[in-house]
C-alpha cells in the first residue's frame, strides 16, 4: 500500500480509504472483520460522515461501539468525517453553531477526543465564510479536529471560504470513476468545438487541487454514474471491462484492482474512497495501490470507458 503525507498536515496515509456509509445494519463481527481486512491490507484511514446511517451519527456510532478502540488504537489510524447536511431538510447549513454542534455529536458517537479530518460534505448556497472560519477556529483551539477540507466544492467555492477561513483546506473529496471522469475528461478534450466532454463542469477542479496541494479523495470509483451501479461486469461497459480483465490478468490481480489503479495511477496523489461492505472487494480493491499502469493502459481505459482522446 502506497502512503504519503497529507499536504498541510502530518499525517502519513493510504492512497486507499475505507469509507463506512454503509454499516449501519452491520453486526459486531462484520464490521470488525471489514476493518481487519483493511488493516491487513495497510489501510489506515476510515471515512464517516454525521448522516450515514438510519439516524443522525449512525455509522459513526455503529462504527464506535463494533470497534471498542483503545487510546493506543484510536492513535493508529486517522478518522475523517463530514458536516454541512441536514438530510430531513433537506438542505445544508454551514453555520458556526450547526458545524460545531455536528462535530460534538461525532466525537460523542465515534468515543473519541479528536477528528483527524473534518470536511464540509457539499456546498452550501448561503455559506458565510466567516461563520465557517469561527467554527474552524473553535473546534481547532479545543483540539477536537485536527485538520480540515470540504467535499464536491469548486475552486471559486473553495476561494470564498478562504477569504476568512485561516487553516489549510487539505482534501476535496469528489466524485471520480474510469466511467465517471469530467474531473479529468474535459481537459483532455479542451478546444474541441461540438463536443459535450470538452464543456468545463467543474472549472478546472482537479488542477486547482494540485497547485494549492489539496487532496482530492475520490468517491464512488467504481460507479458507472451518479449510484448507477457499478461499471466492473455491466454489460452497458463490454469494451471496458474486456481491457480491465486484460490488465487484472497481466498484473495478477483482481479486475477491482485495475479499476483503483486507474485513480492510483494519476500523478495528482490521489485517495480511493472505498464503499463497498465486502471484506474480499475491499482486499481485492487496496492491491491497486501499487499496480504501475501504463501511460498507454490507462488512457486505453479511458478510451473504452466512452471518452473522447483527440
Amino acid at each position: 500500500m502506497k502512503t504519503f503525507t497529507l499536504p498541510g498536515t502530518e499525517l502519513t496515509v493510504p492512497n486507499v480509504v475505507l469509507g463506512l456509509m454503509r454499516i449501519q445494519e452491520k453486526t459486531d463481527e462484520e464490521v470488525r472483520t471489514l476493518v481487519r481486512t483493511a488493516r491487513d491490507a495497510g489501510i489506515s484511514f476510515f471515512d464517516h460522515a454525521d448522516v450515514y446511517g438510519s439516524a443522525l451519527h449512525g455509522c459513526e456510532r455503529r462504527f464506535a461501539e463494533a470497534m471498542q478502540l483503545s487510546s493506543s488504537e484510536r492513535a493508529e489510524i486517522v478518522l475523517q468525517t463530514k458536516a454541512g447536511i441536514v438530510r430531513e431538510g433537506p438542505y445544508f447549513d454551514f453555520s458556526s453553531e450547526h458545524i460545531v454542534e455536528s462535530v460534538n455529536g461525532s466525537l460523542e458517537a465515534l468515543g473519541t477526543d479528536y477528528i483527524d479530518i473534518l470536511l464540509l460534505h457539499r456546498p452550501d448556497a448561503l455559506v458565510e465564510p466567516d461563520e465557517v472560519a469561527r467554527a474552524f477556529d473553535e473546534l481547532q483551539t479545543a483540539g477536537k479536529v485536527r485538520a480540515f477540507g470540504v467535499s464536491n466544492h469548486t475552486p471559486g467555492q473553495i476561494e470564498l471560504l478562504k477569504t476568512s477561513v485561516t487553516q489549510p483546506l487539505v482534501a476535496n473529496q469528489l466524485q471520480l470513476s474510469v466511467t465517471h471522469a469530467p474531473l479529468v475528461a474535459q481537459g483532455v478534450a479542451a478546444n474541441m468545438q461540438a463536443l459535450d466532454q470538452s464543456v468545463s463542469r467543474d472549472s478546472g477542479t482537479l488542477d486547482y487541487c494540485r497547485l494549492h496541494d489539496i487532496t482530492v479523495q475520490a468517491w464512488s470509483p467504481f460507479q458507472a454514474g451518479f449510484f448507477s451501479g457499478t461499471f466492473l461486469g455491466s454489460p452497458e461497459y463490454p469494451e471496458l471491462n474486456a481491457v480491465i480483465d486484460r490488465l487484472a490478468a497481466k498484473y495478477d490481480v483482481p479486475a477491482i484492482a485495475i479499476a483503483t489503479a486507474w485513480i492510483t495511477r494519476h500523478p495528482a496523489q490521489m485517495q480511493v474512497v472505498l464503499g463497498t461492505t465486502t471484506p474480499e472487494r475491499v482486499a481485492g480493491a487496496a492491491q491497486g495501490s501499487d499496480v504501475p499502469l501504463t501511460r498507454a493502459e490507462w488512457y486505453e481505459m479511458f478510451r473504452t470507458a466512452g471518452y473522447t482522446v483527440p
